[in-house]
């Protein structure tokens, strides 16, 4: 749970970081921009996917109970 703690934080300030600076950049600052918001949806992914009761899995159903499938 920890390492996915880190992974997550790691991604999420990353991204963050390489849009912030993608504005003063000479060169390539649409492909910094676009890096920094691949991490920051990443990061989101990673984080709703983690743990027991991730918020993506398909057997878990809107009111938490077991599926019907």
């Amino acid at each position: 749970m920890i390492i996915s703690f880190i992974v997550y934080l790691v991604l999420f300030i990353g991204g963050i970081v390489l849009m912030g600076i993608s504005h003063g950049l000479p060169d390539f600052q649409a492909l910094v921009f676009s890096a920094g918001l691949a991490a920051f949806c990443l990061s989101m992914a990673w984080i709703m996917r983690a743990g027991r009761s991730g918020a993506t899995r398909r057997s878990d159903n809107w009111d938490g109970g077991p599926s019907t499938s």
